[in-house]
């Protein structure tokens, strides 16, 4: 049996995951293929799960009243998320430990080798590691279709916004670059997609840095650091 690694911060309900080969715990989203856990995978029918019993994306158990999203900074844009909600400390174990989220320069891996899984992903992926991780507290949100036959998640109004990079908490320049090498790809995809969806993705960017970033992102501020 692998041991778990030392990690930043880790909840409970997380510590009781299951452990894979490097010592991370694995997250209830992740699908297990031939005895492995794949990261790559969701775990079929877990996002209509968590939907339904109202379970938390990472660690699986039940959700409360405020829910925490972990978003890039584009998603944080449209406020649109394929992934369910988690607990608020499962949230930010994963934004202060996933490889990827810490990583500004790690990449997505590859998944030509999956084919015979069919990974899906609903909505619109943009392919790129924004270095910068959004947690987005809430008390709401509902799922929409993506007219695609898939489904994704509209994020309520937020109660609490934190940016992290490198698993601390993100100064508003950091944020602030993310969202704007971010922003051409998501013009890209408005372009594609058609005129209502330019429309949208300049009415929210405006939405997003008059209501969002002054708001919870003023100039200034003190940034916390890692512990």
């Amino acid at each position: 049996m692998t041991a778990l690694r030392e990690l930043f911060d880790l909840p409970p309900e997380m510590a009781r995951l299951p452990v894979d080969a490097r010592g991370y715990p694995v997250p209830a989203f992740v699908e297990w293929i031939d005895g492995k856990p794949d990261f790559r995978v969701i775990k079929h029918g877990w996002r209509e799960e968590c939907y339904r019993k109202k379970c938390c994306w990472l660690c699986g158990g039940f959700m409360g009243k405020r829910k925490w999203f972990v978003l890039g900074p584009m998603c944080s844009v449209t406020r649109t998320t394929m992934e369910p909600p988690s607990h608020r400390l499962c949230a930010e174990f994963a934004v202060k430990n996933c490889p990827f989220l810490t990583k500004p320069l790690a990449k997505r891996r590859d998944m030509s080798d999956l084919a015979e899984f069919s990974p899906k992903v609903d909505g619109t992926m943009i392919e790129r590691n924004p270095g910068v991780s959004i947690i987005w507290e809430t008390l709401s949100y509902k799922p929409f279709s993506d007219g695609r036959g898939g489904w994704l998640i509209e994020v309520g109004d937020p109660l609490n916004v934190t940016a992290w990079r490198e698993g601390r908490k993100a100064t508003r320049d950091e944020l602030l670059e993310s969202v704007l090498s971010g922003l051409p790809n998501l013009q890209e995809v408005a372009d594609r997609e058609g005129e209502r969806a330019a429309y949208e993705l300049g009415v929210t960017t405006g939405q997003w840095y008059l209501a969002i970033l002054d708001r919870w992102f003023p100039e200034n501020a003190q940034q916390e650091e890692r512990a």
